[in-house]
């Protein structure tokens, strides 16, 4: 049987719920071969990030070169990249490479709040990655620092989708979640994660998860159950391999988003308990997924 290819460049984490060890268990859930290049090596479980440490560039695009030399790559997505220098390094690998989809997820923060990316690196990733990218999936909090605005209501999420595309030019998966009730809270990061009960939907309804995706010309409002009390560890970069791999299958950006969402629906519903920790179900078999 053969499969297609992806690659994912990000982070891994120790404790086997986000970064490379989440996009490779998604990769291999929806039958994608799963390449990586690995930029950061994190001391984390699924309560904290203990310590990071990066990649030189220079391993970065030799592990990028590597796989571009041996596959037919038919989708790209990012994580983690930490610093400039590793941006730069990917930027300047992937202008130079058959250019399949890219799909960027912009890390910038932990579950647990330890940052992911340095402060000097966001100009980079604005101003060297999202123009080279062709689907872009920021969370709330990323997407307020992406564009320097607050996102509170769905309105304000529709109008950062848009904005986010006629800014950098690419399609984009503004990920709405759900956004804490308190005062204050919007000046603050959010878990990529679902939220617990007594959270309020950016759309006013509590049994809503609600993303917005963008390209131009359509507009779609992406509406999923949400699960309630459960703070699942590596949503987002879950997500967006899940969407990388129906990209590397050939579906159509909203097609795979679409495909992506229900995904990790289904992975939230079917969460596995490891220890004290809820864990994403990655391999529930979608092609024969119980109705």
């Amino acid at each position: 049987m053969k499969q297609p290819v992806a690659i994912t460049v990000a982070g891994s984490d120790s404790g086997g719920g986000a970064g490379i060890q989440a996009d490779l268990k998604t990769f291999v859930s929806l039958r994608v071969h799963g390449t990586s290049a690995i930029t950061c090596l994190t001391s984390q479980n699924p309560r904290e990030v203990r310590a990071v440490e990066p990649a030189s560039e220079r391993m970065v695009r030799q592990q990028i070169e590597a796989v571009f030399a041996a596959f037919s790559v038919g989708a790209v997505k990012t994580g983690m990249l930490y610093s400039r220098g590793i941006i730069e390094a990917m930027a300047e690998t992937y202008s130079g490479t058959q250019r399949p989809p890219l799909v960027v997820d912009p890390v910038m923060v932990a579950t647990s709040g330890a940052p992911l990316l340095r402060d000097d690196a966001i100009d980079v990733i604005r101003e060297k990655l999202l123009p080279l990218c062709d689907l872009v999936t920021p969370n709330v909090a990323e997407a307020r620092l992406l564009l320097g605005r607050r996102i509170e209501t769905l309105v304000e999420l529709r109008a950062a989708a848009k904005a986010i595309y006629e800014t950098f030019g690419c399609s984009v998966l503004v990920k709405g979640g759900h956004l804490p009730e308190q005062e204050g809270a919007a000046d603050s990061f959010f878990d990529e994660g679902p939220r617990t009960p007594g959270t309020a939907s950016l759309s006013g309804d509590p049994e809503e998860a609600v993303d917005c995706f963008f390209d131009g010309e359509e507009e779609v409002i992406l509406r999923e159950r949400f699960v309630h009390g459960v703070e699942a560890h590596g949503t987002g970069c879950t997500l967006s391999a899940a969407i990388t791999a129906h990209l590397a299958h050939g579906q159509p950006y909203r097609t795979a988003v679409e495909n992506g969402k229900r995904y990790i629906t289904r992975a939230i519903e079917d969460r596995i308990k490891v220890d004290s920790h809820s864990v994403l179900n990655t391999h529930w078999d979608e092609k024969n997924a119980r109705t």
